[in-house]
């Protein structure tokens, strides 16, 4: 399983592609997916890790109709991505919409996925919970 790490800043461009970080794409080689993902960010999976989390989403869509559905609006907004040569990947509107992405876009590892951010989303949703760095034992 990948480990992917650290944190870009990078902007859209006028087709509605962005520039994957070089240390990210080797693992992207034969394409990825891309998918809505919680609080309102996208993620970048490779090949593996999607079969692997859906698997999970199939396992769990046993479980009753609110798992199946929620199975089922994820595969729904699941999409097939690939890497050009130029590191660049295109990412659907719809996608683009959920995430609010218009312009800059905060790109970082998430360990078994890459997570694309609207900046402003970030600072709200995820920065407040820096504090637990400062915080003493």
């Amino acid at each position: 399983m990948a480990a992917f790490v650290g944190k870009y800043e990078h902007s859209l461009d006028t087709k509605g592609r962005i520039i994957l970080p070089a240390k990210f794409r080797p693992d992207f080689e034969r394409g990825g997916y891309l998918t809505q993902h919680r609080e309102g960010c996208l993620a970048l999976w490779t090949p593996g890790e999607f079969q692997r989390q859906l698997q999970a989403m199939q396992q769990q869509a046993a479980e009753g109709r609110t798992a199946r559905n929620r199975a089922r609006l994820w595969s729904a907004s699941s999409y097939e991505v690939e890497i050009d040569r130029q590191g660049r990947m295109a990412i659907p509107a719809r996608l683009r919409g959920f995430a609010l992405l218009e312009a800059d876009v905060l790109v970082h590892g998430a360990i078994d996925r890459i997570e694309l951010w609207n900046p402003a989303v970030w600072e709200e949703r995820v920065a407040p919970e820096e504090r637990w760095l400062l915080e003493a034992d």
